[in-house]
């Protein structure tokens, strides 16, 4: 890869985050910035300066230390802007999205296995520190999707008057639902040379297929919310995915444990590791990682067994979209 491709991505990224910063310098803040944000601000500006200076435990696990430094500033931000952020407002849902990120992003390396689109370089020897770097590195994907989904937020972008549209069909629904169950048996059912050209409508599968279930489950639905006029929800994760699918690439590329990609698609158009239509793949994916959490979520009231009347039900189903943004 050419140097001129890692300055590129470094010149978009600071774009990105000059971009960011003057949203939030102009905005009002009027609520404390949590020392937390300064905690997270030190990891990453430590972990940076010991991996310049290969500290060999900042070399391998680089890439979960830099996120847990994200997860914790971004929050920060969030809060000092509308005084509340995920981490304050619900630690709770906060551990929850970091345990279930785990096993979600296991689906994908699931994939991978057959499809073969990445692999992992640098990582230690010791299958117990491996491991670790493993399971600490996935379960910082859901959330930091979240966090800055609600930055993103906060920052007042995708803001407007909601127009209610006409209610989706069933049939529009049993078409996503198909449609989303074919990108994610197709890939699999080709052979693994044909299938890994056809990863990439994996990160739209789950949303089109589990979206309409939510819809169907009370959930939190985007399709309901586009029947309510509202895309605000749709827009950030969508705009989170951007943002972090650059940070994922950038800190990936310095650490010494990573990720490279495989598969075999324009491997002379990188920008960091990734080839550079690949970062088209991480709107979608965030908007995916949304929509499974939820399911996940709606599963569970399905098992309580909790009836309630229709208007209850479609109150606390607006209450639970919105709920990520209060």
């Amino acid at each position: 890869m050419g140097s001129k491709h890692v300055t590129l991505g470094i010149v978009i990224l600071a774009a990105i985050i000059l971009f960011l910063a003057h949203r939030y310098f102009r905005a009002e803040r009027r609520y404390p910035f949590p020392r937390t944000g300064w905690a997270g601000l030190a990891i990453i500006v430590g972990c940076e300066a010991l991996l310049a200076l290969r500290v060999q435990f900042v070399t391998v696990y680089f890439t979960p230390l830099a996120w847990t430094g994200y997860l914790l500033f971004v929050d920060a931000l969030t809060a000092n802007l509308q005084g509340s952020s995920l981490l304050q407002r619900s630690p709770r849902r906060f551990l929850a999205l970091a345990a279930w990120s785990i096993p979600l992003w296991l689906i994908f390396e699931a994939y991978n296995l057959r499809l073969r689109n990445w692999t992992y370089v640098g990582l230690p020897s010791n299958l117990l520190a491996r491991d670790i770097g493993y399971a600490w590195s996935f379960a910082t994907i859901w959330p930091a999707i979240f966090e800055t989904a609600e930055f993103v937020r906060a920052l007042g972008f995708f803001r407007g008057p909601a127009k209610p549209r006409r209610p989706v069909t069933r049939r529009v629904q049993w078409g996503m639902a198909i449609a989303g169950l074919l990108c994610l048996t197709v890939p699999v059912a080709l052979p693994p040379k044909f299938g890994s050209y056809f990863f990439g409508i994996v990160w739209v599968g789950f949303a089109l297929l589990l979206d309409p279930v939510n819809y169907h489950g009370k959930g939190c639905s985007l399709l309901r919310l586009w029947e309510k006029g509202s895309t605000t929800l749709l827009c950030s994760f969508l705009f989170s995915g951007l943002i972090c699918g650059f940070f994922w690439e950038f800190w990936n590329y310095w650490a010494h444990a990573r990720w490279i990609y495989i598969f075999p698609i324009l491997q002379r158009w990188k920008i960091f590791e990734m080839p550079a239509p690949g970062f088209l793949g991480f709107l979608p994916f965030a908007v995916e990682c949304f929509v499974m959490y939820e399911f996940l979520r709606t599963l569970g009231r399905w098992l309580k067994s909790a009836r309630h009347s229709d208007a209850e039900q479609s109150a606390a189903e607006e209450s639970r979209c919105f709920a990520y943004f209060v």
